[in-house]
């Protein structure tokens, strides 16, 4: 029951799926500087942990999606055969 609300909860849209790379990236650094720097109780910690694990998932996720794009042009240009027509 619980790895199938886990996966419910990976599939629902969150609001960090607004993020572009770049914002959801720079996010993320800051949370780990703001981890390695400590100083942070042992729940800020956590939520700083949980706060990063959500934005590199949206991460991931960009990078899937370049990925695919990059994997799909290649394969459009391989079908187009010598010459590219």
């Amino acid at each position: 029951m619980a790895e199938q609300q886990e996966q419910q909860a990976a599939a629902a849209p969150t609001p960090d799926d607004a993020l572009g790379y770049e914002h959801a990236r720079d996010a993320l650094l800051e949370v780990v500087r703001q981890l390695e720097n400590g100083g942070t109780s042992l729940e800020e910690s956590l939520a700083l942990w949980e706060r990063g694990e959500q934005l590199a998932k949206v991460c991931q996720r960009w990078l899937d999606g370049a990925r695919a794009r990059l994997d799909a042009a290649l394969a459009a240009e391989e079908d187009a055969g010598p010459g590219g027509e």
